[in-house]
């Protein structure tokens, strides 16, 4: 029963205002004055009346014993409070031993309320009229949270770190304020993440179980959930960020450690106000919170914890709906497999929504076949493994889903790879080549078999052996695919020889038709993710889909229509699906006009790299391609080098670029350390996009994020920074990143302008190149 009255609190702070002692008094949980002696209550008052709209919280802290603090926090009341004051606690260092936590009812009764509880947390709803208003803010719900909390050794708590602390919490405060609760959510893991990052004690192996218990019978219009368990690093924020990510309401929590075991008791509602009655929703409820305080833990190992969580909750959601198996359970309650799911999951918002979402029924058995099986399927395999599934389907739609499905899920396995062992770039390069150009070859077969049972040409024995082939462009030319590269493509089929008899426009409708159905076997989910492009046929988007050799010959010709750009283009032209002899006929074309005797303007392609430094990189941005020193100086010092040498140097007519930069060095067109500089940061350029890309999941937004920001922070993680300030790492990439530009940058600028003026103006007279050896 209450002890302490009306009266009491207006005699111990009589510089209040009447409005808001009654305010308190009437709407406070008569339960907290149970708790507190009446000169703590006044301080709670005194504290209370310091809150406006842009001061949502108050800090008080007093020094028990050496790094022992009693810290008491008033605040207005928001849904995810409770779960954020803890992780920035832990993030600061902080360990909770006890916590008493009190809110505001939502009916007034001055004597003796009959209601505990929080239906409308995170609404802030307006108070009724009771009371008179004379000040902001005096009628919105309030908290008073009061914790016990030990220094941990690794971390000081000086008047300095009390101040940020403040600032902190007042800041996300604000943004819950502003219903930014994932973004609330995000900010503190990597907080948190990062604080326990710094711990000098090793992290356990072991799955701590919890025991959760459910009550109804106490409490009129509350569930109390008692949590009995080991205590761990954050235990008290991953259990009530658990319980908040599911739509949980803590309105009340008492907070007890006794030495490694802890007992929370939570005074809860559920998502729509009411208690948690059903044997399933409990369950389900049980479940989930174990599992993400556990996944917390695992989150050390994400590149963003934010996304990690969110995306492991949306999981969870997905799992809980067709009720998981024990199996599954099993395999979620094992420490290396949530670590794995932590690093997948904290990867990008493109990686979940391409796969993990779109799959989820998928995701753990082809993690299981990931850790049972360390190898690299070779080619032939791999192709073998998709014809045999292929050859179990009959009809068209079907066998096109099982393609697309056996693409997605080898993107998913090569993705892994790379994520998980850390596959080095050529080798994750090479993965995804090999993987599209048997998509590729599949898809043709696939489309011609139905082209040949539809197209009125088809059924006379000539049509069938007339030579089509695939010649892969750019990054799958170079056999240099990344994250969300685009397949490049060009359609070639003869159209002399054998086939002169037959009806030349006809023989071109038929291939075109060919095109047209081979565009539908391959599905692209979004831009950039293994999206076909043709548009570098010739005559651009104008042209047919499909060329003959003899239209490719007359097209790339030095008296032939080609724009200058696309003989620099068709550098990168290798042969990857189809007919195989044809395709060699058109890589010795390309050689013949790449590096033919004809001159090549390198003003023009000078001019040309400056206008797309001009255009494509907005101003007071820095493109990671575009931009001066960025990965397109680093390829087209390289190109540059092989159309004005390759005539003479058959060793340069490789469309790979580090192959090139090797080629360059032991001709000594480039110096020894200059190749060493090109092919470091050619790499590492490659490594940032991919890292982008991942995250935007957009093959074109390559812009750096804004200095010293969270997509930096997060960026750095991406790129493997191990620093345990993480701020400090996202600075030490910028710099690492502009260092390597300028010096990408004095290269191209040395090897293609004359030394007097820099300019961009005329180019450099080449160095004789070393004579090459052999053939």
């Amino acid at each position: 029963m209450t002890t302490i009255t009306q009266h009491q609190l207006q005699a111990i702070c009589p510089s209040l205002d009447a409005s808001v002692v009654m305010d308190f008094y009437g709407r406070m949980d008569p339960e907290y004055f149970e708790n507190f002696p009446l000169k703590t209550v006044g301080l709670h008052l005194e504290l209370l009346n310091t809150l406006s709209p842009t001061t949502p919280c108050a800090i008080h802290m007093h020094k028990k014993k050496i790094r022992t603090y009693d810290l008491t926090l008033v605040a207005y009341d928001y849904f995810s409070e409770f779960s954020t004051v803890c992780g920035l606690l832990s993030a600061c260092g902080l360990d909770i031993r006890e916590a008493s936590i009190f809110t505001y009812l939502d009916t007034p009764s001055p004597n003796k309320p009959s209601t505990r509880h929080r239906a409308s947390a995170g609404r802030n709803p307006s108070w009724p009229n009771t009371y008179p208003s004379r000040r902001p803010g005096l009628t919105r719900k309030k908290v008073v949270d009061v914790f016990q909390v030990h220094v941990l050794p690794e971390f000081t708590f000086d008047r300095v770190k009390q101040q940020y602390l403040l600032k902190e919490l007042t800041n996300l405060l604000l943004s819950l304020e502003a219903k930014q609760t994932r973004d609330v959510r995000s900010q503190v893991n990597r907080l948190l993440i990062e604080a326990l990052g710094k711990r000098k004690q090793p992290s356990s192996d072991l799955i701590h179980p919890v025991e959760i218990n459910f009550n109804n019978k106490v409490d009129p219009d509350n569930t109390i959930i008692d949590i009995h368990a080991t205590d761990s690093p954050a235990f008290l924020y991953a259990f009530s960020n658990a319980l908040t990510m599911r739509g949980i309401y803590i309105s009340k929590a008492k907070i007890e450690v006794d030495g490694p075991r802890v007992h929370d008791r939570f005074y809860v509602r559920g998502r729509h106000g009411q208690k948690i009655q059903g044997t399933q929703e409990k369950e389900e409820l049980r479940l989930a919170a174990a599992l993400i305080k556990e996944f917390t833990h695992s989150l050390l190992w994400a590149p963003d914890p934010g996304k990690a969580l969110h995306h492991f909750d949306l999981f969870l959601d997905q799992l809980l709906e067709e009720q998981p198996s024990k199996g599954q359970v099993s395999w979620l309650n094992k420490k290396e497999n949530l670590t794995i799911l932590a690093q997948l999951l904290g990867a990008s918002d493109f990686l979940w929504e391409d796969f993990l979402r779109r799959q989820h029924k998928n995701v753990m058995p082809i993690l299981q076949d990931f850790q049972k099986d360390s190898h690299h399927p070779t080619k032939p395999r791999l192709a073998s493994k998709l014809k045999t599934q292929l050859a179990k389907i009959k009809v068209p739609d079907g066998k096109k889903k099982i393609l697309n499905q056996f693409k997605d899920q080898e993107l998913f396995r090569i993705d892994m790879d790379h994520l998980l062992r850390g596959s080095s770039l050529p080798e994750f390069s090479v993965a995804l080549t090999t993987l599209a150009e048997i998509i590729l070859e599949q898809a043709l077969i696939q489309a011609r078999s139905v082209v040949n049972q539809t197209d009125p040409y088809a059924g006379k024995a000539e049509w069938q052996s007339i030579p089509f082939t695939i010649c892969g462009l750019g990054k799958l030319g170079g056999e240099e695919l990344g994250y969300a590269s685009d397949i490049e493509i060009l359609f070639i089929f003869e159209n002399s020889a054998t086939t002169t008899m037959l009806p030349q426009p006809e023989i071109s409708e038929y291939f075109e038709r060919l095109a047209q159905e081979f565009l539908r076997w391959i599905e692209a989910k979004q831009e950039g993710i293994f999206h076909i492009d043709v548009r570098l046929r010739p005559h651009g988007e104008k042209g047919h889909l499909a060329n003959s050799i003899e239209e490719i010959q007359q097209y790339y010709n030095p008296k032939g229509q080609a724009a200058k750009f696309e003989r620099q283009a068709l550098i990168k032209l290798r042969h990857v699906a189809g007919d195989v002899a044809l395709g060699k006929r058109v890589e010795r074309h390309r050689d013949s006009f790449v590096y033919s005797k004809e001159s090549w303007p390198l003003e023009t392609a000078l001019h040309l790299r400056e206008r797309q430094t001009q255009e494509l990189v907005a101003s007071g941005t820095i493109h990671v391609k575009y931009s001066p020193g960025g990965l397109i100086d680093i390829e087209y010092t390289v190109q540059y080098l092989q159309l004005i040498n390759g005539k003479d140097h058959p060793s340069l007519h490789t469309t790979n670029t580090i192959e090139a930069i090797y080629s360059l060095q032991r001709l000594g067109l480039i110096t020894m350390e200059e190749g060493k500089i090109l092919e470091e940061d050619y790499l590492f350029m490659r490594r940032l996009i991919d890292a982008l890309r991942i995250v935007r999941g957009n093959a074109q937004d390559l812009v750096l994020p804004p200095s010293s920001s969270e997509d930096m922070i997060f960026l750095a993680r991406r790129m493997g920074s191990t620093t345990e300030n993480w701020q400090e790492g996202a600075r030490l990439l910028e710099k690492d990143i502009h260092k390597r530009m300028r010096r990408t940058r004095t290269i191209f600028v040395e090897h293609f302008f004359p030394p007097a003026t820099k300019k961009h103006t005329s180019p450099k007279k080449q160095r004789p190149p070393r004579k090459e050896k052999g053939p």
